[in-house]
């Protein structure tokens, strides 16, 4: 399963997502990409209002995070997704 999260640095939402998502690497077969959107302008112009953002094979399944996405919620959709 390929996850990509965008986000930038100093975004300390940002990295505690991560951290989530590399918990969940090690019940998982995940494939992260960690994207610094401010490296790329079109990156930067779609994901500036709702970083961290996370897409999981292509799609777009978390924007705007608030709060850490939790385990549960990450476990919940990898397991929708049937891996």
């Amino acid at each position: 399963m390929e996850i990509v999260l965008y986000g930038r640095k100093n975004c300390k939402l940002c990295d505690e997502v991560e951290e989530s998502i590399r918990i969940l690497g090690a019940i998982y077969p995940l494939d992260l990409k960690v994207v610094d959107i401010e490296s790329d302008p079109p990156l930067h112009e779609e994901f500036m209002l709702v970083i961290p953002a996370v897409a999981i094979d292509g799609e777009v399944v978390f924007r705007s995070i608030t709060n850490v996405v939790t385990l549960a919620e990450l476990d919940q959709e990898f397991q929708r997704r049937g891996t």
